[in-house]
């Protein structure tokens, strides 16, 4: 899952319109947040958005396709980015601010109680 520093300075630059992103490096990738809501992951240079049940069509529609980090059929809640967002700050700004809109609603969602 590795993050070349290129693609990484790349990303934050096309953030800048957010304002507050921040960065931090794990598991080989990189997380993204902004005011403490972890929002995004770059792996193997390539971005990925927090999608729940609510944004899931969008990116669906975009032709997006989510994150699976072990292959197969097991996904995580981040999909990839649209390609020409990629290239518009403006348009990144708004595919981001849906991945920001999934992470607060997942904060507020109660925890789940382990199963027995």
């Amino acid at each position: 899952m590795a993050v070349s520093p290129e693609f990484l300075d790349y990303i934050l630059e096309q953030l800048q319109p957010l304002g507050g992103v921040t960065h931090r490096r794990m598991f080989g990738g990189v997380g993204l947040s902004r005011h403490e809501l972890f929002f995004a992951l770059i792996a193997q240079d390539t971005l990925y958005l927090k999608v729940d049940d609510a944004n899931r069509p969008d990116f669906e529609a975009a032709g997006c396709e989510p994150f699976k980090p072990f292959g197969g059929d097991k996904a995580m809640s981040y999909w990839t980015t649209p390609l020409d967002a990629l290239e518009d700050p403006e348009v990144l700004a708004a595919w981001a601010g849906k991945g920001l809109e999934a992470a607060a609603r997942a904060r507020t969602m109660p925890k789940r109680k382990p199963s027995r």
